[in-house]
């Protein structure tokens, strides 16, 4: 299936690019149309508030909502990032897996590169789960509890990260369950920097956000609702939370949180620009079995160099990844950050030195930044070339564009603090 990232970096500034994004996506997706595809409860009160539904990750969801003053992906990407003000986002794709057993721990330590052990009941965090080659199956968001672990991973692949969970359960013996919550629980992601304000609004009284710091979640009720879950994370670079609830009241609860007017439904296109932004990966287009956590910039999610698990190495491919020392192997390529061509670098994009004689990499990601206003994108480049500030060339549309490798985030992240 075609990514909704391919459509995502369709966007630019006039309004005639808009409507042409908006057609294109929707021609784009009707290939994938013959596929059965699963709505979540949200389906109707998307289709009602304007969704643009199309296919992903088997999925039909909403790319973007038409028609009212902030439709669009363009005014809904600014939304999520003005002050006051969040973005609500249907994410009950994702795959939500409950870990039971007294070596739950010990087994997820063999899967996934984050010491789980480590974290205190109630706290998180960024996970890679590997193969036996070092290669990134998929990245999850973790969180200990004190008699489970809770693990969200990405729709589009949940279905093969369960299969290779269960071989692994077979070798591993060990006492661990694996608890799938299919559709019975729904998933939404309320994104902004008014998200903590708009959220007080539905939990209990006396709830403490001010302390709740990011990568931490709890069990609680949403509206009155029990069964509830919020994880204070998320995937566009500013505050925000990553709610599950019971199929049953996930409708009551969106439109409970879409009655307050600094509430916006967003749909997948802005999710894409907002975490391109951000400098996160997009599974399948920035990350892949092929590729390592260090290739990917992403080996600070198993610790320091002192860190337990950099030094016990026992988790899938570690040998592939670590020298016996705990450092990382050096990698011919590394995941980068690209500025300043005149016009977007779609995903494919091949990425020249600054001759523009030698290839060095290709681009993964690329879109017009709204906040920017300006193309910004992400690829590999060979690591002599990975260095900020590295003068390059991109071939776009058959043309030679200069542009300059630069750090990630594109923008400044806003992930919450709690105070001192």
């Amino acid at each position: 299936m075609t990514s909704v990232a391919t459509f995502a970096r369709r966007v630019v500034v006039s309004n005639k690019s808009s409507v042409i994004f908006q057609q294109t996506a929707k021609r784009a997706f009707a290939a994938s149309s013959s596929e059965t595809l699963v709505k979540t409860e949200l389906y109707d009160l998307h289709k009602e508030l304007g969704g643009d539904m199309v296919a992903f990750a088997g999925y039909e969801l909403p790319v973007l909502y038409k028609g009212g003053e902030n439709g669009g992906v363009m005014k809904e990407h600014l939304w999520c990032r003005s002050e006051g003000k969040s973005s609500l986002f249907d994410v009950s794709h994702m795959g939500q897996i409950k870990w039971h057993g007294k070596d739950r721990v010990a087994f997820l330590e063999r899967v996934v590169l984050g010491d789980i052990d480590g974290l205190a009941p109630g706290q998180g965090c960024l996970s890679l789960v590997t193969n036996e080659n070092g290669g990134i199956l998929d990245d999850t968001v973790i969180t200990k509890e004190a008699d489970y672990v809770y693990m969200v991973v990405n729709g589009a692949t949940k279905f093969g990260d369960m299969k290779h969970f269960e071989e692994q359960m077979a070798a591993f013996g060990g006492d661990v369950t694996m608890e799938y919550l299919e559709d019975t629980m729904q998933l939404l992601a309320l994104q902004g920097p008014g998200a903590a304000t708009a959220i007080a609004k539905i939990l209990p009284a006396g709830f403490d956000l001010k302390n709740m710091a990011f990568m931490t979640g709890t069990q609680t009720t949403l509206d009155g609702v029990d069964g509830c879950r919020i994880t204070r994370c998320g995937y566009t670079g500013e505050d925000g939370f990553e709610i599950a609830m019971p199929a049953a009241s996930a409708v009551s609860i969106a439109s409970k949180l879409l009655d307050d007017p600094t509430v916006l439904p967003t749909g997948l296109g802005a999710r894409d620009s907002l975490r391109l932004e951000a400098g996160l990966c997009l599974y399948g287009n920035d990350l892949n079995e092929t590729t390592t956590p260090v290739e990917g910039v992403l080996g600070w999610t198993m610790g320091g160099p002192g860190g337990r698990r950099r030094k016990d190495a026992s988790f899938l491919g570690a040998e592939h990844i670590l020298t016996p020392e705990g450092k990382f192997k050096k990698v011919a390529r590394k995941r980068v950050g690209i500025k300043g061509m005149k016009a977007p670098a779609r995903e494919h994009a091949e990425i020249y030195d600054a001759t523009g004689e030698t290839l060095i990499g290709e681009v993964t990601s690329g879109t017009f930044s709204p906040s920017l206003k300006a193309p910004i994108a992400m690829g590999y480049v060979a690591t002599a070339s990975a260095k900020a500030g590295t003068e390059i060339m991109l071939k776009i549309r058959n043309k030679m564009q200069k542009a300059e490798i630069t750090k990630m985030p594109f923008i400044e992240s806003h992930y919450y603090r709690v105070p001192e």
